[in-house]
This record gives structure tokens, C-alpha cells and sequence, in this order.
């Protein structure tokens, strides 16, 4: 599930390895060979889909956005493995230096681990919970789709958009059970990923100026948007969300409508004597405290860290700029010199700006502390590309 064909130049040596793991098939596996297989440092950019995703729905990261997270990074892996399987007659032509073609990793083998590591992210989605599944399957089905059938079509870029926001909806619909909330910064990241994939179809040709130059355009646009346009629906700390009238609130007192004129009125309801807290778990032969702190049969979900606003709308608009710090040259200088390497770079500035936008997602929504910990992955990505290839 990677953009694009092409690749920036492997690090010295990568030619020897390769031939030495050919000339000797019965060595030991390359550990290097599946690292440049499934792109480890692009897993640095995974996490971040779905903590973005708890975090548009208010939700705090628990158990089952770990959940997610790990569906997410082995259907994202699986991509990768499947992506070189289906590519390693291309690759042996244009990249012969690449796990498959020299001989490193058999085609089997990847086929393998693709087939293993979509049935797990598949599994770790069916234990997050019935929406987190619902999810995962259409985002399983898009990764399939787009390696093997639709990417040197004109859908191939959509394809890859598509599981892209899918990522984020899992991430949602696992914390919380909810998606919707979600779609609109769902589609925010989807965006950006057309435009990246976009530029990584001329990754090893080149000669495609004005793909770059909408990548910068769409961008620019997505800076705007994250840095004029914070959510409208996250309230401040300590304050309560607007409700309309008669709505009652979370824990208070249901509001009494004055009854309409000739409307007979009911003979007051015995109140019922209350129940000391815990008394429902005793009962069941549970621990009070077990009971309330699952949020199933507790009915509170786990809402989000926030900073003060001050601090959150400092970081939300920090996150933002580091968006386009990260893409924006890269695809300028694509767009004035749209040569093969220029092009490489452009495609690998693209998916380590994927960090950042994560985080400044996560801020928008409110949830400034899951935004810092996003955006603590993008050194550690910077720092294992300069041993493996991200695209």
C-alpha cells in the first residue's frame, strides 16, 4: 500500500548484498532484503491515521485504538509485500536491485507474508469491535485492489486515497464505534494522498511538471484549512458543547416543558429509591470498579486530553506549518526539474508530510497530547530513511 513504483537510491552496497544472496539462495533470510520489502520507516507514518481518527470523535486512545492501530499496520505492510509481488517483473526491468528481483526475498515469500498479514490486520480489527471490522474489510479489499488491478489505471491514485481515509475511519470506528464524525478529516488526509500518489506514477520517468505543481496547489490548500478552520464542534475545557432547548445534558436534570393548554396531566410516578453505586455490579457478582471503568457498561467514554486553548491553538498552527515545511519544496523543485530523482524525492518529501498532518488533524479536533506524540514519529521516520527507502 505505497505509492508509485520508483525509489530514491539505495545506500551503498545494496547491489553486492543482493548479488551475494544470489549466488548463495540457501543463506538465511536478508533481514535488510524485507525491511527494503515492506518500507519499515513508512510504518511511521501508519499510527498516526488512527489516533487522528479516536481523536475526531473526542476519544482518547484505550485499548481498542491500539487495536486499530495495529490492524492498520499490518493491512498497510501487507500492501507493501503485495505491491513488489505483483510488480517484480517491472521491478526486474527498471530496479533490479529491489528484494524480489535480485533474488533476496522469494516472490512466494512475499505473496506469504501479504496473505498473513492482511488475515491479521483482519483479526486485530474483528477484536476491536463489530464497526472497527465493518471498516477494515473494504479497507483489506481497497489494498488488494489497488496492487493488483488498479494501479497503472486512472483510479489507481483514488484507490490509494481511498484506503487512506478508510485508515482514519478505522481508527474511529474502533474508538468509539463511530465513523462519521470522522469523514471530514477522513477526506482532509485522503486528498493529500491523491496528490502524493499522483506525482509517484512519474517517480521512474520523470517529464510530468504540472503533477508536481498540483501536489503543491492541493498543499497550499490543505495548509489553509487546517490552519483557518479549526472544528467547530470541540468545545473548550470545562466548558459544556451548545445544546438546543429542552436538551437535556450528560448527568443533569431532564428539563420540565410547561404542559399545552387542555393537555391532561399524568398523576406524579413513585420515585424509586436509589441504589447506592455499585449495588447493579455487586448484584452480577462484580467489582463495582471493574464495572465502571470498562466504557461498554459504563456509558462514559474516554474523551481526549486537551491543553489549555492558548497552548492547543499554538501547536494546532505549528503542526499546520510543518505540513508544507515538509512537502512544499520538494514538490516546487519537482515541478521546475521533473527528473526521475527530483521526482523520487518529491514523492518521499509527500509521505513523510503525512506526520505532520496527522498531528495537525489530531489537534484540530482537540486533542493536542495525542498530536505531539503523532508528531514525536517523524524524527524517528527521518532517522530510519536514511537507512531504507520509503517508496
Amino acid at each position: 500500500m505505497r505509492p508509485g513504483n520508483g525509489g530514491v537510491p539505495e545506500l551503498a552496497g545494496a547491489w553486492d548484498v543482493s548479488q551475494a544472496a544470489a549466488t548463495n539462495p540457501g543463506a538465511a533470510p536478508d533481514l535488510r532484503a524485507w525491511a527494503e520489502l515492506l518500507r519499515l520507516p513508512a510504518l511511521f507514518t501508519v499510527p498516526g491515521d488512527a489516533l487522528a481518527g479516536a481523536a475526531t470523535v473526542s476519544a482518547g486512545p484505550h485499548s481498542r485504538t491500539l487495536l486499530a492501530i495495529g490492524s492498520s499496520l499490518c493491512l498497510y505492510e501487507a500492501g507493501m509485500a503485495l505491491n513488489d509481488w505483483a510488480d517484480r517483473d517491472e521491478d526486474a526491468r527498471d530496479r533490479p536491485h529491489r528484494p524480489l528481483p535480485s533474488g533476496r526475498v522469494r516472490p512466494s515469500s512475499a505473496l506469504a507474508a501479504a496473505c498473513a498479514l492482511t488475515a491479521a490486520g483482519l483479526a486485530l480489527a474483528s477484536r476491536a469491535g463489530r464497526p472497527a471490522l465493518t471498516v477494515a474489510v473494504p479497507l483489506a479489499a481497497t489494498v488488494w485492489a489497488y496492487d493488483l488491478a488498479l494501479k497503472h489505471t486512472p483510479a489507481g491514485p483514488v484507490a490509494m486515497a481511498a484506503a487512506r481515509g478508510l485508515d482514519l475511519l478505522l481508527g474511529a470506528a474502533a474508538s468509539t464505534g463511530r465513523a462519521r464524525e470522522a469523514v471530514p478529516s477522513a477526506a482532509l488526509l485522503a486528498t493529500h494522498t491523491l496528490a502524493v500518489t499522483s506525482v509517484s506514477r512519474r517517480e521512474t520517468t520523470g517529464g510530468a511538471p504540472l503533477v508536481p505543481l498540483a501536489a503543491l496547489a492541493t498543499t497550499g490548500l490543505l495548509t489553509h484549512l487546517l490552519a483557518r478552520c479549526p472544528r467547530t464542534d470541540v468545545h473548550a475545557p470545562g466548558t459544556a458543547p451548545h445544546r438546543p432547548p429542552d436538551t437535556p445534558s450528560p448527568g443533569g436534570p431532564t428539563p420540565v416543558r410547561a404542559p399545552s393548554p387542555g393537555a391532561r396531566i399524568a398523576p406524579p410516578a413513585v420515585a424509586a429509591r436509589p441504589r447506592r453505586p455499585g449495588a447493579h455490579a455487586r448484584l452480577a457478582g462484580a467489582h463495582p470498579r471493574a464495572v465502571a471503568a470498562h466504557p461498554r457498561t459504563s456509558g462514559a467514554p474516554r474523551t481526549v486530553p486537551r491543553l489549555p486553548a492558548p497552548a492547543s491553538d499554538a501547536l494546532r498552527l505549528a503542526f499546520a506549518l510543518a505540513y508544507p515545511a515538509t512537502a512544499a519544496r520538494p514538490y516546487l523543485h519537482a515541478a521546475l526539474n521533473p527528473s526521475p530523482p527530483l521526482t523520487q524525492r518529491a514523492v518521499g518529501g509527500g509521505i513523510r508530510a503525512t506526520i505532520p498532518l496527522q498531528a495537525a488533524l489530531t489537534a484540530r479536533a482537540g486533542g493536542t497530547p495525542t498530536a505531539l506524540l503523532v508528531a514525536a514519529l517523524a524524527p524517528l521516520a527521518r532517522r530510519f530513511a536514511r537507512k531504507v527507502s520509503v517508496t
